[in-house]
């Protein structure tokens, strides 16, 4: 299976509309990218008078993949930075 490796960062503030911390601003960073091995179970697609062998990654839902071809992505550390309230500058008086 190929596993991604990720870091999430959270930008958060607080506002009129909703006064307690929430997100604004999600980032994700991909780490690292570990490669998956080989097909185990290769699907025949026939079209007309065709056929070709192609990965079951590529065809199959994902609970009927082989675990060579499932993608799987892992949660390293979530960080968060609180940039503070949001206030009504440029608002006229």
């Amino acid at each position: 299976m190929t596993t991604y490796l990720v870091d999430v960062h959270h930008r958060t503030h607080i506002c009129p509309a909703n006064p307690k911390p929430h997100p604004y601003d999600t980032r994700r960073t991909i780490v690292a990218v570990l490669p998956a091995q080989p097909c185990q179970r290769p699907v025949t697609v026939r079209s007309g008078n065709r056929s070709a062998v192609i990965d079951c990654g590529r065809h199959e839902p994902a609970e009927r993949q082989c675990d060579a071809c499932r993608t799987t992505i892992v949660k390293r550390r979530t960080t968060a930075t609180f940039t503070g309230p949001v206030g009504t500058a440029g608002a006229a008086a």
